[in-house]
């Protein structure tokens, strides 16, 4: 029971800071929450934890913040800001390839004690930092696509650009992490564990996005509610 609650307090504080980081500091406050959930789902994402009577890899709630955090540009800065929070993600992702792999080229001290753990982690980022980079830029450029898609489509049906927020929430979200779940498990974990393990993976991964899909639209139409009543910081 307690892997579970902390996977569900997990989703209220990181939801919970997304929206705190956009009230405080506008798009500025979104750019910093993908960089830094970027960087955290890749070092989250090395272990495997049970829950909810599924094996899964942490890192799926960070991860999907990300989503959350385009889904918020899209519907209140636009889908340019949105686009531009991807390619932060993804340049992230090339930087902390980079610099953990360089890292390794190092030769340790007599003294040190830190460097053998550091490899132990980070020596298996390259594939993982691949199947997230390729997975996100995927996965992210069609969300965002999609979320627009969604919008034009209802609003030629309505009149309102404003309703039906949770369908194009969801609508792409949920789609676009079928694509996501497919492209990153099959990369990063196909032929590390054995074929049973590995289809639990990728199912659990997807439940989870279905639950932090469904559970990011209330945060959204917030965003918007502070967004419209001038809450947002503009500087």
């Amino acid at each position: 029971m307690k892997n579970e609650l902390l996977l569900l307090g997990s989703v209220i504080v990181i939801y919970g800071v997304v929206l705190i980081a956009y009230r405080l500091f506008g798009k500025i406050g979104m750019y910093v929450m993908t960089v830094v959930a970027t960087i955290l789902a890749n070092i989250e994402v090395l272990m495997l934890v049970d829950g909810f009577g599924m094996e899964q890899t942490l890192g799926n709630v960070m991860f999907a913040s990300t989503y959350l955090v385009t889904d918020i540009l899209s519907e209140n800065e636009g889908k340019k800001s949105a686009n531009k929070a991807v390619w932060l993600g993804v340049f992230t992702s090339v930087i902390m390839l980079i610099f953990t792999q360089y890292w390794m080229l190092y030769t340790p001290s007599s003294n040190d004690w830190a460097s053998e753990h550091i490899s132990a982690i980070f020596s298996t980022t390259p594939r993982l930092l691949a199947a997230s980079f390729i997975g996100y830029v995927i996965s992210q450029r069609f969300d965002v696509w999609l979320y627009h898609k969604w919008w034009d489509f209802i609003n030629k049906k309505t009149g309102d650009s404003e309703r039906f927020l949770w369908l194009r929430n969801n609508g792409s979200t949920l789609i676009s992490q079928v694509v996501n779940t497919l492209i990153f498990t099959t990369i990063a974990f196909y032929g590390t564990y054995d074929i049973e393990t590995f289809l639990s993976i990728m199912a659990s991964s997807y439940v989870i996005y279905i639950f932090t899909s469904l559970l990011d639209t209330p945060v959204v139409y917030i965003s918007r509610w502070m967004k419209n009543k001038g809450h947002i910081s503009e500087n």
